[in-house]
This record gives structure tokens, sequence and C-alpha cells, in this order.
């Protein structure tokens, strides 16, 4: 059995999968779900790729993304002005383009490229034009580009950065937040230069444009003939060749070259879309709804209501529909394609300088969606669809051709109903996420006698001028939650220590450590000497517990940040095995947690003890301590607990894990082997 950081594997559980950073227990985990009704092995595959471009033949069309909705209105007048090296870097640009769109045209199944390095290939052609081919192709980029066209060109040249990690704590989201501001203060800069130069250039143009409205402006006029012969000398070729628009562009270059390294990356965007489908599941909401900003489920009042609507746009969409579809993931994959194409109809014809996809693109892969989802006669209607907008798209006529034929023999319909995947294998799914939907679930009648308030000191002088406030949440497992724990200074001190050293979370996997999409955090570990509020707070746990917190009796004080729908998936924090690592600090087992919420959020984020069914919210700077095992030094396995996605907000916590030894006389075994 593999074992992580926080804990054990369920009783009886023989498959638990660890969950936890460094040493952070097992989850409960199930088997033999099927992520989806696959069809028929042979029919799975629409067809076998095909060579791009045939042999012995013409190249199939481009993807109507590029070929029609995504010219943009000069694109005829620069492709005509340009020559010489300008021309050859417009071919090789073309030649970019057209081997990134070939991943799209394979036969069957839409490609799971976009064919984003041949958009890329073309914007390099057109710079390299500008740049080696003098005057000419100076020319043909000023009429191809323009203003816009520079920084769509711009975009597609910016090489895929390292993966930030970006998602997966909200510190890191803040900073990208700033990231984009310095973007907009180089646009701004960009546009006010641009705005100058095009005012120049209007200047000119309404100056020479008055001389051939002018019935009285003849060339009989030596002066004015004189004026012409200039004009078309020097005056239009200073004009046409002035390096203003290259200069203007390479600083919007350097600015994006300076931060390169702090763009999210492609890891970033697919656990960002994978974060919004974990919030739709968890939480039951509505799609259309989200796409529309809202946070609701069917029937249900908001559970967020944000002070500004944030929808989302049709190319959002399907960047999620699409994450999902990579992964063979169409259960999530169709309902996200779903409102993509529906956006899509509504705007189509209008041209977005920032989308990447287009409706053919979501009806494609919504087609496709649909066929292994079994539905083949909703697969022939989108891809029927398709062809209207694109009708010399071949791979989709043959796709058409295909299903007519599955549809006329019956084969691959009797597939059942598509199910929603359990990638994480999580057994008490279920439960969980019931208990995210409904915090603070009522106690049983019979615990409600032993629940209350109460001011403790736990006999130590420390608290005799501070009792701390005491709320004993569930007696079985023991779970009290200590109000005001510490102070918002204290809080902002912890979170300034821990903030530059925060890593992404990992579990631990026999002797090894990897990520997991089941934790979803960034940590960092403090010692009491990192600062005198460290220190202080050790001691007012200790004095809480009267547990000894020395090392190598605790861990040191593990600070956590959530990511972008932020979770840890049921686990224990103890271990449940013999070989797990925790028993390397030669300290025993974690008797104890002592879990510490360091900011408030606005929705979301509860911890929920599974099979004691019930859930704690988020109580800014108040802690959460719970029992972890019996006085016999068993496991306590109601103490099964979760931390619930963040719906929305920025959770910070700290944990404090108390080991068995050292505490032989300040927790001393029961009477009752049972206890």
């Amino acid at each position: 059995m593999r074992l992580g950081q926080d804990g054990g594997r369920r009783e009886g559980d023989k498959q638990g999968r660890d969950r936890g950073a460094d040493w952070n227990g097992d989850r409960d985990k199930q088997t033999g779900e099927q992520p989806h009704a696959a069809l028929p092995a042979s029919v799975a595959d629409p067809g076998p790729p095909t060579p791009f471009p045939p042999k012995g033949g013409a190249s199939p069309p481009l993807f109507p993304r590029f070929s029609r909705r995504r010219r943009r209105p000069d694109a005829g007048a620069g492709a005509r002005g340009a020559a010489g090296a300008g021309g050859a870097g417009g071919t090789a640009g073309a030649v970019g383009l057209l081997l990134g769109v070939g991943a799209l045209e394979v036969l069957g199944r839409p490609g799971a490229v976009l064919g984003l390095e041949g958009l890329g290939a073309l914007g390099f052609g057109a710079l390299w034009g500008t740049g080696g081919a003098g005057r000419s192709g100076a020319l043909g980029a000023l009429g191809a580009l323009g203003a816009l066209g520079v920084l769509g060109a711009l975009l597609a040249l910016l090489p895929p950065p390292a993966p930030a990690e970006t998602f997966s704590a909200m510190l890191s989201v803040r900073a990208a937040l700033g990231a984009e501001r310095r973007l907009l203060r180089r646009l701004r800069s960009y546009l006010r230069d641009e705005s100058s130069r095009l005012r120049l250039l209007r200047r000119f143009y309404e100056k020479v444009q008055a001389l051939h409205q002018d019935p009285e402006a003849s060339v009989d006029n030596p002066l004015l003939a004189f004026s012409l012969i200039k004009r078309l000398h020097s005056d239009w070729p200073n004009v046409i060749y002035n390096d203003e628009a290259t200069r203007n562009t390479q600083e919007l270059h350097a600015g994006l070259r300076e931060m390169e390294q702090e763009l999210p990356g492609a890891e970033d965007l697919e656990g960002a879309a994978r974060a919004l489908m974990r919030l739709q599941d968890v939480y039951a909401l509505s799609v259309k709804g989200l796409a529309s900003g809202v946070f609701q489920r069917a029937g249900q009042p908001p559970l967020y209501s944000p002070g500004r609507r944030a929808p989302l746009s049709a190319d959002d969409c399907f960047h999620v529909g699409k994450v999902a579809y990579d992964t063979g993931d169409y259960y999530h994959s169709i309902v996200w394609l779903e409102e993509a194409v529906r956006l899509f109809r509504l705007s189509y014809g209008s041209w977005n300088l920032e989308d990447r996809s287009s409706l053919e693109d979501a009806l494609d892969h919504l087609a496709f969606s649909y066929f292994m989802a079994g539905n083949i006669s909703h697969a022939l209607s989108l891809s029927r669809e398709f062809l209207r907008y694109d009708p010399r798209n071949q791979r989709v006529s043959r796709n058409v051709a295909k299903y007519k034929k599955l549809l006329e023999t019956g084969t691959g319909t009797g597939t059942r109903p598509l199910q929603r995947p359990n990638s994480t294998l999580l057994q008490s799914r279920d439960a969980y996420e019931e208990l995210c939907q409904r915090p603070r679930a009522q106690a049983a009648p019979e615990q409600l006698l032993h629940l209350g308030c109460s001011y403790e000191t736990n006999g130590s002088p420390f608290l005799l001028l501070q009792p701390a406030k005491k709320e004993m949440v569930r007696t079985q497992p023991h779970v009290a939650l200590y109000h005001d724990f510490i102070t918002d200074a204290e809080a902002e001190t912890i979170k300034g220590l821990a903030g530059p050293w925060l890593q992404r979370s990992v579990v631990a996997s026999g002797e090894k450590q990897q990520k997991a999409e089941y934790r979803i955090s960034k940590s960092a570990w403090l010692k009491d000497t990192a600062d005198p509020v460290v220190q202080a707070l050790e001691r007012r746990m200790a004095a809480l517990t009267g547990l000894d917190l020395r090392p190598p009796y605790a861990e040191h004080l593990q600070v956590v940040n959530y990511g972008l729908g932020g979770h840890y998936e049921p686990h224990f924090d103890h271990a449940t095995s013999l070989k797990s690592p925790l028993y390397r600090m030669k300290s025993g087992n974690r008797i104890a947690t002592i879990m510490i919420y360091l900011s408030a959020v606005e929705a979301g984020g509860s911890t929920a003890f599974i099979y004691a069914n019930f859930s704690v919210p988020v109580v800014k700077n108040a802690a959460l301590f719970w029992w972890n095992l019996r006085r016999n030094g068993n496991g306590d396995g109601d103490t099964l607990h979760a931390g619930c996605p963040v719906l929305a907000g920025d959770k910070w916590v700290a944990n404090k894990w108390i080991h068995e030894h050292g505490q032989e006389f300040r927790r001393p075994c029961s009477a009752d082997p049972q206890d």
C-alpha cells in the first residue's frame, strides 16, 4: 500500500491511494467504473489517418477557422503587396499554417491540436517578410497585418512557456493578474504610439485627397506638377516604408518577452478548465448558468452571487469542453461544447481578435463526442450543419457517410448512457459531494446534549487571561472549533512568511512524491524559529491541547494555499500501515490535527467528515482540532475528511500534526480497550 502525507487508508479498502503533501494519508478508492460508454472497437474511430497532403492530389481545404472566418479584412491587400523575401516569408508562414492545420484534417476524429503552431508560423513568416524584404517586404507586412494584425501575430509568436503551476494556488493566480496589468500598460503604450502614427498617415491622406478633389488643382500648374512628381518619388515611399510601426511592434514584443516566464502555460489552462468541471460536479452547477456568470443549481438559489458577473465566451466554453474531449471525457465535453455551439451560433459572422476557435470547431468536436457517446443520429445532424459552413471539408463529408451507414445497419447504437467519470476512483464521492453542498449538517439528537460553547483554559496559565473560545462540533469523532484562535495580523504574517516558499502540494507514492489531481494547492513549511509569531502560535497550540509540540513529537507548521477550485479529496491524516513514511520520524503515528483557517472564503471550501456525516465551514482565524487516534492507539475511521473545492475566494490554512510519542502521560490509555 502507498501512503501520502495526511494519513491512512480506510479499513477494508485494499486499494487505497495516498493523499497528501510529503506524508499525507490515504484516500478511499473505487475500481471498475467505466469513464464513458465506449463504442465497439471496430467503429470507435470513424477512419484511419490520411497523409496530409494526400499523395498525388491537391491539398484538402484548410480548416474554416483560418480559411474564412479568421481572414482579416486587409489580408488580400497585404498578400498583393508582399514581394521578394517578404513573399518568401509569407510562403514559409503558409507552409507552417498548413502543417498546423494538417493535424485537424485527420480522417474521422477532429485533431487534438488546434493548429496554433501553424498560426504562429504564419505570423513569423509575415514578420520575416518585414525584416528581410526591404521595402517590398515591409509593404506586404503593412497591408497584411495592420494594427490589430500585429497583435495577433505577436501572440502567435510566443513560444509555449514552462508550466507555471498558476492554477494550483490563488496567490499565483493573483500574481498572474499583476502580469496582465503590466501587459495592459504595454498595450496602452503601443496603442498610443500607433494612434499618433496613424494620425500622421491620415493627415497625409487628407492632404493628397483634397488635391485630387479640388477642380482648381491642375497639373498644368508647374508647382503642382512638381509636387506630384516629388510625392510619388519620395513622399509615398517614405510613408509606406516608415519603420515606426516596426519599432512600435518590437517594443511590444520586447515587453512580452520580459514577462514570458510569468505567463501561464498549457498545464495551467488545462488545470483551470478542470477546476470549472470540478465545481460543476461537486456543487451540481448548471453549465449554462456558469457560462452566464451564475453559480446556481437547478431550482435552487445561487450558491454564490458575485458583485460583477463574468460570463464566459463561446471560445472559453470550447476550451473547457476540449480539455475534457482530449482525455476521452465525453460526459463533460458534450455539455460544454453544446454551450460553445449555442454561443457561437449567436455571434456567427462576427470576429473576435482573441478567439482561437470557431463554430465549425465546436460542431466538429461535439459531433464526434456524440458519436463516442453512441448518439449517432445527433452526430450526423451536427456534421451536416458543419458542412453548411464548410461544404468542401472531405473528412467531415466522409464522417457523414459513415454515420449514415451505421444508422442503416444499426451498428453501435446499443451503448449504455454516458456515466460521469470518476478519474480518482473515489469510493465515497456521493457522500463527499453532498456534504460539500450542505455545510454544517445537523447533529444526531443523542449528540446534541454534549455539544455547546465554553471558555477553556485546559489548566494552562498561558490561557488564564484569554481563554480559548471552544465550540464542540462533534463528540464522535472528537472535533472542536476554537474561535478567534489567531489575530488578523498573525494570519497575515504567516501567509507572508510562507508565500515565497509555496510549492505544489504533492502526495507520496512509495518512496516518491508526485502531483495529484485530487489535491490542488501549494504548501510551505515554517519552523518555529522562522518568526516570533510562529513561535507564539506554537506555544498557544501546546497550551490548548496540553500536548508536547517540540520536535520530533510534532511536525513543523504547514501553510497551504488552495488553487482555482482547490480541494483535497477524502483522506486520513494518520497512517494505516507501519510501512508509512510517517514512521521515519521515529515519533509514532499522528495522534491529533490542528487546522487553522488563515482566511475567509466567499463560498465553498468546507472541511467535510465523510463517515461522521457533517462538515465545518471556513471560519476565519478559527482552529479546528480533532483526535486522529483513539486512546488505544488505533486509527479513528470516523476522521476520514476532505477539503471541499473552493467555489469563490482565497483559502489559506495552517496544519499542525502532532505525533503520539511524547504524549504518553499527556493523553494516557483508557481502561476500556475499545476506547
